[in-house]
């Protein structure tokens, strides 16, 4: 760890983390409040990194297809008469999240298999670069804009795409030499009520290949169903909350070998950057 205890925490003139773990627990909440606080914090979001530096282009695109299908978006688009994008901010991830979309049949907003993992590959590929960025904004944030902390916001999907018991992972080498990696962990309630969130308004997510293609033919043969006769709702909300049990014990080892952890109760506790600044003290070694 770049802090080997809280006392060198404490006296670090620059200060770089990173926050991981489940989705809703307040990573992204806790880093815009530093990026706010008067001492200087910039916020890098993986996620938005992913969304415009990565997938911008798959995103646009698929837009366009769409638009093609009507013949007046289709006339303007084809004289450069408009101009389609995507507006992903650090708080509005829906473009993304709908890019990656669902399996399943097609007339109930779904995608076939091989497409959604064709998207799903992408997505890992983006998100590794992405990751792999953070050092380069680390150096920008200081040199362009003269901000003396570093924040990174990380996805939920981080534990997916690193091997968090192998020392020799380049990510997670590369991303701990640089920051000290927080582990925002839920308890069973948290979890619970991110399930119970989920199943009022199911959303693409990214999962790890070999866990997603098990679950896509588990749920199948359990139902006695083709792939174009799953309903893409349903099935993602019958993944959601294995993915949760899937991920807990991954972000763990990232947390046991690569960082620290703090509860995601006690993040919720914070009002400021001197609170956060106890919290992860109270998470170092002595």
């Amino acid at each position: 760890m770049i802090y080997a205890n809280r006392a060198d925490w404490l006296a670090a003139s620059r200060k770089r983390l990173l926050f991981f773990g489940m989705s809703g627990l307040g990573k992204t909440h806790v880093s815009s409040m530093l990026r706010a606080a008067p001492s200087g914090w910039f916020h890098y979001s993986v996620d938005y990194r992913i969304g415009t530096r990565y997938m911008g282009e798959y995103i646009a695109d698929n837009f366009k297809r769409e638009a093609m299908k009507n013949p007046f978006l289709a006339e303007l688009l084809l004289s450069d008469s408009v101009y389609i994008a995507s507006n992903i901010t650090f708080d509005n991830l829906a473009p993304l999240s709908t890019y990656l979309g669902k399996p399943g049949s097609e007339p109930k907003g779904g995608l076939p298999f091989d497409e959604y993992m064709r998207r799903q590959n992408q997505h890992r590929a983006a998100e590794q670069a992405s990751l792999m960025d953070t050092t380069h904004f680390i150096d920008r944030s200081r040199a362009i804009y003269g901000l003396k902390h570093f924040v990174c916001d990380s996805g939920g999907s981080i534990c997916e795409v690193v091997e968090p018991d192998d020392p020799h992972d380049p990510i997670l080498r590369e991303l701990s030499s640089h920051l000290l990696m927080v582990w925002i962990e839920g308890s069973e309630a948290h979890t619970g009520e991110l399930v119970r969130r989920f199943d009022r308004a199911p959303k693409p997510m990214y999962y790890q290949p070999q866990f997603l293609e098990k679950k896509w033919l588990q749920y199948r043969v359990e139902r006695g169903l083709k792939e174009d006769e799953v309903n893409p709702d349903d099935f993602i909300r019958w993944t959601y909350a294995q993915a949760l049990d899937h991920r807990q014990p991954r972000y763990a080892a990232m947390a046991r070998n690569w960082g620290i952890k703090v509860a995601a109760s006690d993040v919720a506790l914070v009002r400021d950057e001197k609170d956060l600044t106890s919290l992860i003290a109270a998470a170092l070694p002595g």
